[in-house]
């Protein structure tokens, strides 16, 4: 564990493709709320450093968070988008933190591991912001990574605001950063809510880094299904089922 290392988990949104009142973290995943699993990684790296961003039935995400102690909450009253989620934990870092992690509250099968290699990694390459990334065979419905013809990291784009040529690209954006500290304080004050959206996305970061010629670059992950994002009642039950062959 990390004593200048902190992780916010991104946990606000209500998940309406789920068709359903709960707020999508809470769902249950082998009995247990999808927020749990995320929640024991960030601590398995950041200890009390952890802090969750939460919106949509904030006291009961807040309770259920809480059956960990030490952990931090911001509130983030309208969802307007990553960016803004992250801007709204920021000041509730400690001043001795120089490295943030960005966790997305809806992924539960990844692994302590891969977020500690994440860490490693950009610590060794000394960036100022690394992404976690995979490659699938079909990419609808992520985040695509651009790369230049260098094959740096340039920037995100989301589906919705990508050309056909960008929708064909299999490298996605799994939501997970590692992210200098002073650097993401001054890129966030940058974002604008310039998208189909309407949204700041934290996405923007990237091309923010990438234009003041930044050290930037990425970890491919070995396993997808780990960042499998749970947005729909059918990604539920796959990721449930995957957790119970692994079991």
């Amino acid at each position: 564990m990390q004593n200048n290392v902190a992780v916010i988990i991104l946990a606000a949104g209500l998940g309406t493709r789920m068709k359903s009142d709960m707020a999508k973290v809470l769902h249950p995943i082998l009995g247990r709320p999808m927020i749990r699993y995320v929640v024991e990684t960030a601590i398995n790296i950041a200890a009390n450093n952890v802090f969750v961003v939460i919106g949509h039935q904030a006291d009961e995400v807040k309770r259920v968070c809480l059956q960990t102690p030490d952990i931090g909450f911001v509130l983030q009253e309208k969802q307007l988008g990553t960016g803004h989620a992250v801007r709204c934990a920021m000041p509730e870092l400690p001043i001795n933190v120089e490295h943030v992690i960005i966790l997305c509250g809806d992924v539960p099968l990844l692994k302590t591991e891969t977020v500690k290699k994440l860490l490693d990694d950009h610590r060794k390459n000394e960036r100022i912001l690394s992404l976690l990334t995979v490659a699938i065979d079909h990419p609808k419905g992520y985040g695509r990574v651009i790369v230049d013809k260098q094959r740096n990291l340039s920037r995100i784009v989301e589906e919705k605001d990508a050309t056909e040529a960008e929708r064909e690209i299999k490298l996605i954006n799994s939501g997970i950063y590692c992210v200098d500290k002073t650097f993401l304080l001054e890129s966030l004050a940058q974002l604008t809510p310039d998208n189909s959206q309407g949204e700041f996305y934290l996405t923007d970061i990237i091309a923010i880094a990438y234009r003041d010629k930044k050290k930037i670059g990425v970890l491919v992950g070995e396993d997808s299904l780990e960042v499998s994002g749970v947005n729909s009642i059918d990604d539920l039950r796959f990721v449930e089922n995957v957790l119970r062959k692994n079991a």
